[in-house]
């Protein structure tokens, strides 16, 4: 295959990086030269210079893209909790699953408490903290996964939904109190924690105390099966006190 021919060198360079992908160096590469050439620098520095700032915009835009995919309900970071409203937080434990060991070693997060007290934020918290790590992350509403799974198992495509979940390492379900399952969706349920068990990670929030999730499924029998797996490799966190929500709308009210 004949080479084209470039008339200078700025059209072989622009041609070149726009073959290879490289966005972020074909848009700053002139201010680089500018800078180096300013500051004395040599080849070496330049280089990395080049390379960290195409690093740094691939890493950005994969951030953006898995952020996207994640379908946070709201973008809530660990930094942003209000430990001194609710003295139950255990700061100490919510920073240490923010470090993300729990992923890499296949365990599960439980997050218990009445409504309002940040069960999602704390969730969604550390899904921000994984999306920043790089890895991918599904926030979901219980009611709607299972219902999602209900949908796709009468469409014949179950088993590339559950492939697809079992994909991500780190599934959070929100919500997990305000449904009462039949055994169709207690099956599918089931089949969700039994396919990520010892691989992949969940955070599940409930308003529900375990000793009560017979409520959820059809029995106590179908609830220790499913706790059985969840707890075996788990961390909970057991929060009581006020509703962020009502201390917001008391102090509107102020």
């Amino acid at each position: 295959m004949k080479q084209k021919e470039y008339q200078t060198n700025a059209e072989y360079i622009e041609s070149m990086m726009k073959q290879f992908k490289l966005v972020d160096m074909r848009e700053q590469y002139r201010n680089l030269i500018l800078e180096a050439e300013s500051s004395a620098m040599d080849y070496e520095s330049f280089l990395v210079r080049l390379l960290s700032v195409e690093e740094e915009g691939k890493r950005d835009r994969r951030t953006e893209k898995l952020r996207r995919e994640a379908c946070f309900e709201a973008e809530k970071r660990l930094e942003d909790i209000d430990y001194g409203f609710n003295q139950s937080l255990d700061k100490a434990k919510i920073t240490e699953l923010g470090r993300l060991d729990f992923i890499d070693a296949g365990e599960n997060v439980i997050i218990i408490g009445p409504p309002g007290v940040g069960k999602s934020m704390i969730a969604t918290g550390i899904g921000m903290n994984a999306i920043r790590a790089g890895y991918r992350v599904l926030f979901a509403n219980a009611k709607d996964l299972v219902d999602r799974l209900y949908e796709t198992m009468q469409e014949g495509r179950l088993r590339e939904t559950l492939e697809e979940l079992n994909r991500i390492p780190l599934l959070i379900i929100d919500e997990l109190s305000y449904l009462k399952m039949d055994r169709e969706r207690e099956s599918l349920f089931f089949q969700v924690i039994r396919h990520r068990y010892e691989k992949s990670s969940l955070i599940i929030t409930t308003n529900l105390p375990m000793g009560r999730w017979d409520e959820l499924f059809t029995g106590k029998l179908a609830a220790t099966a499913i706790l059985d797996r969840l707890v075996h490799h788990c961390h909970i966190l057991s929060i009581t006190g006020d509703s962020y929500r009502v201390k917001g709308s008391k102090q509107s009210v102020k």
